[in-house]
């Protein structure tokens, strides 16, 4: 004879699964809410989360200054001032030899749009002078026609610059008063909070502080592995602006996806213009292989190492990002989900049971029961 369920049982689970399901709903609404009042304030988060982020860059040699004697102020300056020259080193680095080689490159465009053209006159597409000229034509036809729609794609385009400068400018300033006042924030911040948030926010602050230092480093080491491998390709394939495009490589490696698609669109095209066809497809071949390592290899290896995230949780979270909020998505995955990763463990450390001593069972001694 088969058990019969109990009715006292069901009506429990039940209940225990409505308050549970309660729960969850409140928590997926305050997160809905705190999610709207981001996007709100975007103009203001993102400049801080870009601030947070060149800081823990840079915080290693504004302490190393602090504690040589230098007053915050000034190792605050010297640092922001150092970041600002090598980051126009850095663009110099890769706009100069461009520039001087701006001719050749030029050059070679022009030859490869004419190779282009003899190669569509051949077999097997056999095009006509007079099917390309008509097709010119009606691209300038086009054009024409959506002349209203290009001004205002470009007026986006500029706005676009324009907010990207100012995020910028405003990130640097908040480099510079996080490197020079950021020891004394935990302290006022503990003395602002009631109670046991005192004691607790500042421990998940300082907490998640190490993760996005650690979040910045491991993106730094693999954008650097990926410049060494791409520029000993190039090197090999005897492509020119080997360096600036290293560097570009390296630097596009904080822009998950977008960043590394870019870098390795102008290797290739400066491949196609100035070496031909086939050394751009070896490039080609060469790049889709490293960032291939990358992505299923040393990125995961490097961040869960750094970050304590298991590498299919680094994976899953950059595809949820960037599905979710597209290139600012896929870059701020990785540091969120650290940063969720971190706030769960030290919930997990404050409401866990302390371990229980097994009783083996001995009778006590006569102090233990004294006391």
């Amino acid at each position: 004879m088969s058990a019969s369920l109990s009715s006292a049982r069901s009506r429990a689970a039940l209940r225990a699964s409505a308050r549970v399901s309660v729960d969850l709903l409140l928590v997926l609404v305050m997160t809905a809410v705190t999610l709207w009042l981001l996007g709100r304030m975007w103009s203001v988060v993102w400049p801080l989360i870009v601030g947070l982020l060149l800081t823990t860059l840079t915080w290693p040699l504004a302490r190393f200054l602090r504690r040589h004697g230098w007053r915050p102020a000034l190792a605050a300056s010297a640092v922001t001032v150092l970041f600002l020259l090598v980051a126009s080193a850095v663009v110099a680095l890769i706009a100069v030899p461009v520039a001087s080689q701006s001719g050749e490159l030029t050059d070679g465009v022009v030859a490869g749009i004419r190779e282009l053209r003899d190669w569509a006159a051949g077999p097997p597409l056999n095009i006509g002078e007079d099917q390309i000229a008509g097709a010119l034509d009606d691209a300038v036809a086009r054009i024409q026609k959506s002349a209203g729609s290009m001004v205002t794609t470009v007026v986006t385009g500029v706005s676009t610059v324009v907010n990207g400068v100012v995020t910028a400018v405003l990130a640097v300033f908040l480099m510079f008063f996080f490197l020079k006042d950021g020891p004394r924030f935990l302290p006022w911040l503990a003395r602002q909070l009631p109670g046991r948030l005192a004691t607790d926010v500042p421990i998940v602050a300082a907490r998640s502080w190490d993760t996005l230092g650690a979040f910045v480093r491991s993106q730094a080491a693999v954008g650097l592995i990926d410049a060494v491998l791409i520029g000993l390709g190039l090197w090999v394939v005897d492509v020119p602006l080997v360096l600036p495009l290293a560097v570009l490589t390296f630097v596009s490696a904080f822009v998950p996806i977008v960043g590394a698609l870019f870098a390795g669109f102008v290797a290739v095209l400066i491949a196609l213009v100035s070496n031909g066809l086939t050394d751009a497809l070896i490039v080609l071949a060469i790049i889709i292989v490293v960032q291939q390592l990358e992505g299923n290899v040393f990125q995961p290896m490097i961040q869960s190492r750094g970050l304590g995230l298991h590498a299919a949780v680094i994976l899953l979270a950059v595809t949820l990002g960037g599905s979710l909020a597209g290139i600012v998505g896929s870059l701020l995955a990785v540091p969120v989900a650290a940063l969720i990763a971190v706030v769960w463990n030290y919930l997990r450390e404050q409401l866990s049971e302390p371990p229980q001593e097994p009783d083996t069972g001995e009778p006590q001694t006569g102090a233990a029961v004294a006391s």
